[in-house]
């Protein structure tokens, strides 16, 4: 057993430090939580932006008629759609069945009935390996609780020339940039979330776990360390987002 086999004693749940066990029970509850305000939660956020982030990410991923594509952590369905509409064959999955459920009511109301719902733990597909010709997943890889875990899945899944595709929140490198949006975070994030979906504590985690998460150079290696090869990280923002990206060969 490698020492990245070893399971950890305690892994980060926002500032706190709880078992790997207590992460993913906290973070499943954090997401049944906010389900159903999600999408209206994801503008209040970022005004708005989190559609172009999205809309480019897309773009980067170029969907094509006839691939079969893995979006994981894709529970509401917003990367899925715009896949769709380019021809490809998606199959959403998430570990939180209330995500899913609203991505298929999402999907029913656009009249999308050619998508796969899979309720899956991004650390232990359960899909065979060497099926997908990518995967994706956006804002959510931070949520895993262990991240070496599913990148390794990831890579058994993809098809041999099969590409990685990673949408998540980093550290913004502007100067100035950095010290306000820290600010609006930490102290209006949870505020909206109270005003909009009744919870604060659920928002004041997903601020908390982008903070915990990897700065980009380190999660690059991660990505690297999983097996894929000719990675690169597009910082948006100045690295408020960024998109990664990796190929298995």
């Amino acid at each position: 057993m490698t020492q990245s086999d070893q399971q950890p004693d305690t892994v980060s749940f926002g500032y706190e430090e709880v078992s790997p066990e207590e992460k993913t029970a906290k973070v499943g509850a954090v997401f049944s939580a906010v389900a159903k305000k999600y999408d209206i939660m994801n503008d209040a956020m970022s005004v708005g932006l989190h559609r172009l982030w999205k809309d480019k990410f897309v773009r980067r991923v170029k969907p094509q008629p006839g691939e079969m594509i893995l979006d994981m952590a894709g529970g509401t369905g917003d990367i899925a759609f715009r896949m769709a509409e380019r021809g490809a064959s998606i199959t959403v999955s998430d570990i939180n069945q209330d995500m899913l459920d609203v991505g298929i009511e999402r999907a029913i109301e656009r009249g999308l009935d050619g998508l796969v719902w899979s309720r899956q733990n991004a650390e232990e597909l359960s899909f065979q390996s060497r099926v997908f010709d990518a995967y994706t997943i956006a804002f959510g890889i931070r949520n895993v609780t262990r991240i070496d875990k599913a990148l390794r899945e990831a890579h058994r899944v993809l098809k041999f020339g099969g590409r990685f595709y990673c949408l998540e929140f980093s550290t913004t490198e502007w100067p100035g940039f950095k010290e306000a949006y820290d600010a609006y975070s930490h102290k209006l994030v949870p505020q909206l979330g109270q005003m909009i979906a009744g919870d604060a504590d659920s928002y004041r985690y997903l601020i908390e776990s982008i903070r915990r998460f990897p700065p980009m150079p380190e999660f690059e290696g991660m990505i690297r360390e999983a097996g894929f090869v000719n990675t690169r990280v597009e910082p948006i923002l100045g690295g408020l987002v960024a998109i990664h990206s990796g190929w298995k060969v």
